[in-house]
């Protein structure tokens, strides 16, 4: 047997801690809670049930669902039949799930229950290769099995499991992974499980987990930033915490008391904007919180160097945690071991805020392409404002652009059926991330923008949206913003606003309306938007400045195509919704050069 192969982990580890509870999801204000050796047991009686049903070393399977104990039952009983297991986000259509299906050729798929259930059946008849579908739930609908059903079929002896496992590689395909499509159409990418291990390995030696910590789990696992997590979270005998819907994290987080958990940056802004909301009207709460942040970061950077804060700031950080910095920690459900964030650039004021609170989130770099990891900040060595440094075993260099280019051993072996896109990323063993950064001189990486989101406007400048971006969100209203002037003579942005803060702005410019449209398209609110844009931005070069702006009815959503299942904008995809605004936007100076 091979170590490094992620099923060959789980029963070794399932074995040392069976007593121990491995999943558990809340049934109303109860948890349903499941150990490591009911875990294993399950995950066996299901490759052996795969295995029983004629699928072969490679071959594909699906798994469309939200975040339940089963989703990872599924992975692993997969890994340890020698499959390929094919994850599609939940929030995905039936056109999405149909092109992902085809692409990989899956022969059978596990869906969460009727919604997805519905969405295959749709386009089954364009799925030749897909022989079985089973829920998790009971379902009512003739075309699938019950995951119940498919474990009361197994096989009551598991050898050809141990066969299976016994022949297995860290080398072989763990997972075609499809990106989220943020510049185009999901490429299939192919993790092998030395990649994966290789991640666990790396955070195992940033931290020490153990049985007694609990993760929330509520990033999609069909995203690789949380199936890792995932591996390394169960890879230590720790209690992963399962959240179906992410709109219920805030009260999850209170009730599972995680003391690990890895998000991605809206969570963390949304918590920095809830504090600062609730202060927003009185003087004397605002200078209680500034005088609070500060004491709490002159407290935690004196223990972060190794020094004993002295007794005059011991007892002022007493009052300035009792009376603001505790409240944060709470809504975050207590202290924290991991805070580790991910998929997008955290901005440094966040950082600095939840370190003022006791809270030290790790922000790391990476990539679907990367299994993900590239580089992360050791607890003791992190700096605000970078990535930390690239991960023991790869190696980073910047290329032409300052393209940050990286090679290791968790490097995709390529892209499923696109040989082309493959050679065009994968250089002698480099892989080009297609995202630029600059490296300081003891190695702590900062990321600047994707070299696809760069904006070159017609006078030949070169701008980078999302650091004006994260200017903006610094603002409560700012709730999604796009910034526009590609091959363009300047910029201009779309808004989707913060709803609760724009009806706030309306009664306080006394304005009389009726619906959202209304208030959205009155000219002062417009006019009062540009004044905090240009507030924001005044620092910034002139050729940096946001001459027009509109505000958008439509919320950013992944619903409604405009979000990443990771939460970041799909640009190109917004700016060809609103179209007619953009034009209008630029039909002053004329259209665009092309």
């Amino acid at each position: 047997m091979d170590a490094g192969h992620l099923a060959v982990r789980f029963a070794g580890l399932a074995a040392r801690h069976a007593e121990r509870p491995a999943t558990r999801i809340a049934a109303g204000d109860e948890w349903t809670v499941r150990t490591y050796g009911e875990l294993a047991a399950d995950v066996r009686r299901l490759a052996a049930r795969l295995i029983d049903l004629g699928l072969e070393p490679g071959d594909r399977v699906a798994i469309f669902a939200p975040n339940v104990p089963e989703w990872t039952l599924t992975d692993l009983a997969c890994a340890s039949a020698g499959l390929v297991s094919v994850p599609l986000y939940d929030t995905s259509t039936a056109p999405q799930a149909r092109h992902i299906l085809a692409d990989a050729g899956c022969r059978m798929i596990f869906v969460g229950g009727d919604e997805e259930l519905a969405k295959v059946a749709e386009v089954r008849h364009e799925l030749p290769a897909l022989e079985r579908v089973v829920t998790f739930q009971p379902s009512s609908r003739p075309e699938a099995s019950t995951l119940a059903d498919e474990l009361a079929a197994a096989p009551a002896d598991p050898a050809a499991v141990a066969v299976r496992l016994g022949a297995a590689s860290a080398n072989e395909l763990a997972t075609s992974s499809y990106t989220s499509g943020t510049t185009g159409e999901p490429k299939g990418v192919m993790l092998t499980h030395r990649g994966f291990s290789h991640q666990v390995d790396v955070l195992n030696d940033y931290f020490v987990i153990t049985p007694d910590d609990v993760s929330l789990c509520f990033l999609p696992l069909s995203h690789a930033l949380e199936r890792a997590w995932t591996y390394v979270v169960l890879d230590n005998g720790a209690l992963n915490t399962y959240v179906p819907d992410p709109r219920t994290v805030p009260e999850s987080m209170v009730k599972a008391q995680p003391t690990l958990l890895v998000s991605v940056p809206r969570l963390f802004e949304k918590v920095y904007l809830a504090a600062h909301d609730k202060v927003a009207g009185s003087r004397l709460k605002q200078g209680i919180m500034r005088w609070a942040l500060g004491v709490g970061a002159a407290y935690h950077a004196a223990r972060d160097e190794g020094r004993e804060p002295g007794p005059y700031l011991g007892l002022r950080f007493l009052l300035a945690d009792r009376l603001v910095l505790h409240s944060v920690r709470d809504a975050m459900g207590g202290p924290k071991k991991v805070l580790a964030c991910g998929g997008a650039p955290l901005r440094r004021d966040v950082e600095e805020f939840f370190f003022a609170c006791g809270l030290l989130v790790l922000q790391g770099y990476g990539l679907t392409e990367t299994s993900p990891l590239i580089s992360f900040p050791s607890p003791v060595k992190h700096r605000f404002g970078t990535v930390g440094r690239v991960v023991d075993g790869g190696e980073v260099r910047l290329g032409e652009e300052d393209e940050i280019l990286y090679r290791g051993p968790n490097v995709m072996l390529g892209y499923w059926n696109k040989p082309e896109e493959t050679a065009a990323v994968l250089v002698d063993g480099w892989l080009h991330t297609g995202d630029v950064g600059h490296l300081d001189a003891d190695g702590y990486l900062t990321i600047t923008d994707r070299i696809k989101d760069l904006i070159v406007t017609s006078n030949g400048k070169n701008i980078a949206p999302s650091s004006i971006e994260g200017l903006l969100a610094s603002d409560p209203l700012f709730e999604h913003t796009l910034l526009l002037g590609d091959n363009r003579p300047y910029l201009t942005l779309l808004v989707a606003p913060a709803l609760p803060h724009l009806e706030n702005i309306g009664r306080q410019l006394k304005l009389n309306w009726s619906h959202h449209e209304e208030l959205i398209q009155h000219p002062a609110i417009l006019d009062e938007l540009k004044r905090r844009v240009e507030a924001l931005t005044t620092k910034l070069a002139s050729y940096e400045q946001i001459r027009d702006l509109r505000l958008l009815i439509d919320d950013f959503t992944m619903e409604n195509g405009l979000l990443t299942p990771t939460l970041k904008v799909k640009r190109k995809e917004v700016e060809r919704r609103f179209e007619q605004l953009v034009e209008e936007m630029y039909s002053r100076t004329g259209r665009a050069r092309t």
